[in-house]
């Protein structure tokens, strides 16, 4: 399997000057030059059923999506991931794991079907659920990775993503009602995220300092998902779940998150909050130009953008935000017109 993807030395001495400009927009973002992604279809993808049914299967599938990306030279670096959904730590806490027949795993169920069992739930162990299976295809992955290819961390969501699949909708009212367990529930969530994250960490990587995510270099130790967050109010935010985002980052040592729901109010608390070097949300609800001259300096923003798209094509007329550090994602259809796109952006930036 290491041979299953060669990248040559010219290869390799190009992606340690990625890592370099990678860092360079969280070190200082004002030198730095946003970074691109292009993504294009691969082919003869095996099933995500095949996928899950065997760790070789499921490597081959990953490095075999970077290909497109080494041929091209982008600016995605690379690296793969064990891929098995939303749920590990709701599974880890006892939900039970539902596979479809050709798509990740997720939460069939809520362990907590009372909110006082909260006070009953314990800390998982560190192979509960589907972590033990993550550590031995982890170690499997190591034995066989190419050089130069990387392991990102697997999907860790965030405290409260985790605690509405363990808790289920009921957790909405719980808020009101209840409010002292929701915080239990979720610092019992953010106990076990370090505990688990710190421990996958040391599976992956000797660097505490930056780590891999969607193909880029971030700083810090993790990202979280707050996809959920539009399920309360950005007062419910602060006060219940912002403390609890801070922890995890914090100990962690910073971190991105992640956002892809409707409501945009509460992007502005995921901007002030202290840890947070890098966030994406979904740009087609959200205004990236005017995110860009919100965001402060130090969070790397990375936006996708589909082809057509009226914010695409103005980057393409040469219109830029004052932001440098962004790393733009984009997709096309074909390698040679990903090719293309890359050189159009590449051209169209107007930064030294």
């Amino acid at each position: 399997m290491r041979d299953y993807l060669r990248i040559d030395d010219a290869g390799l001495e190009r992606i340690e000057k990625l890592y370099a400009r990678y860092r360079l927009l969280h070190d200082d973002p004002d030198a730095g030059r946003p970074m691109i992604i292009v993504n294009t279809p691969t082919l003869n993808e095996p099933s995500l059923g095949e996928r899950l049914a065997d760790p070789l299967v499921m490597l081959r599938a990953e490095l075999d999506m970077l290909r497109s990306h080494l041929e091209i030279q982008d600016d995605r670096v690379p690296s793969v991931r064990v891929q098995f959904g939303t749920a590990q730590v709701a599974a880890a806490f006892g939900c039970r794991m539902h596979v479809p027949e050709n798509s990740l795993p997720a939460a069939g169920d809520h362990v907590l079907t009372c909110a006082e069992d909260v006070r009953r739930l314990n800390l998982p162990a560190l192979d509960a659920g589907w972590y033990g299976k993550l550590a031995e295809w982890t170690e499997l992955w190591k034995a066989n990775l190419p050089e130069g290819v990387h392991i990102q961390h697997p999907d860790i969501q965030s405290a409260f993503n985790s605690a509405h699949l363990i808790r289920g909708n009921d957790i909405l009212t719980d808020f009101y009602d209840q409010p002292e367990l929701v915080d239990l529930l979720l610092d019992r969530v953010t106990d076990f995220m370090l505990a688990i994250t710190r421990h996958v960490k040391a599976m992956i990587s000797n660097d505490p300092e930056w780590f891999f995510d969607w193909g880029a270099l971030w700083k810090g130790g993790a990202r979280i998902s707050n996809c959920s967050m539009q399920m309360i109010s950005p007062a419910l935010y602060r006060e219940h779940v912002l403390p609890r985002d801070i922890r995890f980052l914090k100990g962690m040592g910073g971190g991105r998150m992640h956002y892809c729901g409707i409501t945009g109010d509460v992007i502005d608390d995921f901007l002030k909050a202290p840890f947070v070097t890098g966030l994406d949300v979904d740009f087609k609800r959200h205004d990236f130009f005017a995110l860009c001259e919100q965001a402060p300096k130090r969070i790397v923003l990375m936006p996708t953008f589909a082809q057509g798209s009226p914010d695409l094509n103005r980057l393409l007329r040469g219109d830029w935000p004052r932001k440098r550090n962004i790393v733009i994602v984009v997709s096309a259809a074909s390698l040679e017109e990903g090719r293309e796109l890359l050189a159009r952006l590449r051209q169209a930036i107007p930064y030294s």
